[in-house]
């Protein structure tokens, strides 16, 4: 257990600074962030997967093939176009709080998982993870006036919702397929890639048949290259990295305890915030980070006893 909780240490620290970048990015559309991030990230999985083509792909079957499809769209490509889209239209605040309600999707839709313990057990933790991130989220609304329009505002937030439900249903189909499959969690993150990165591409093309405009033209030749260090910092970190820490969380955890810990994310994501504002954080969001630690821990302690006895795979 003590090793998955520090793979998703380790991924929360690097996808706290993901869901940050869409905001330095205002002149792209998020569908191109997400296209460009993910042909990047397929590029790097290939060249990691070359020396041990032969031996990764002897070991796929079709059964494979179709859930890497679908986890590539859901949890990677449609994700973070939707993510990009809330941050976008509706500011990071309100992305980030959005994005905080994923401990609680991902432990409803994980709750028959072996090892998940039953919500009624989880309550009180959940509770206190939710409200920690309800209260860091007001105190920074609470200091900013929006003068985003309300039907931009609305949308914003529907894309955020939807993309919740997105890397829900993917952090919980990945992680039951990854434990009865016959890779391991490096492995698997670079099937996964690459396929990420064929997706991409495919959906991105598609996006700009649909809508030409999709890359903007009068954008400056220095602003194109802020856009793709931060997709090649996106595709290698965020994605290469934080994915296969995340794959070795997940084959160490029960879901309904992995759900928690993506509450890092938020966590760092507000580190971040204060080192880059260069200011110490305030009483409420003090206390707001002590009731999402607390929770975590709460929620860790709750597992201990019974996940002793079940037989965790490992890598």
């Amino acid at each position: 257990m003590k090793s998955g909780m520090v793979f998703a240490l380790l991924a929360g620290a690097i996808w706290g600074g993901v869901i940050l970048s869409p905001s330095l990015l205002p002149e792209f559309n998020a569908v191109l962030i997400s296209s460009v991030r993910f042909a990047l990230y397929g590029l790097i999985s290939l060249a990691v997967a070359l020396p041990m083509a032969s031996r990764l792909f002897a070991k796929l079957n079709r059964s494979d093939v179709g859930m890497l499809v679908r986890l590539s769209l859901t949890g990677n490509v449609l994700n973070y176009a939707l993510l990009g889209a809330s941050v976008q239209l509706s500011g990071v605040t309100t992305a980030s709080l959005i994005n905080g309600v994923m401990p609680v999707a991902i432990t409803f839709l994980g709750r028959a998982d072996a090892g998940s313990l039953p919500i009624s057990k989880l309550k009180l933790p959940l509770l206190m993870v939710f409200l920690g991130i309800v209260s860091i989220s007001l105190e920074h609304t609470g200091s900013h006036t929006s003068s985003t329009a309300l039907t931009t505002q609305l949308l914003g937030i529907a894309c955020g919702f939807c993309g919740v439900v997105s890397w829900s249903w993917y952090a919980t189909h990945n992680a039951r397929y990854l434990k009865q499959s016959a890779f391991n969690s490096s492995e698997w993150s670079t099937l996964l890639g690459i396929t990420t990165g064929t997706v991409a591409v495919a959906f991105g093309f598609v996006a700009w048949l649909l809508f030409p405009n999709l890359v903007p033209v009068h954008v400056e030749s220095s602003r194109w290259m802020d856009f793709l260090w931060v997709c090649l910092f996106l595709a290698l970190c965020g994605s290469w990295i934080a994915n296969g820490l995340w794959n070795a969380c997940s084959r160490r955890m029960a879901a309904s305890l992995s759900a928690q810990l993506i509450v890092f994310e938020t966590l760092f994501a507000c580190v971040y915030g204060f080192f880059y504002a260069q200011r110490l954080p305030s009483v409420i969001e003090l206390v707001s980070i002590s009731l999402l630690v607390g929770g975590v821990v709460w929620a860790a302690r709750r597992h201990r006893v019974p996940s002793v006895k079940l037989h965790t795979p490992a890598c």
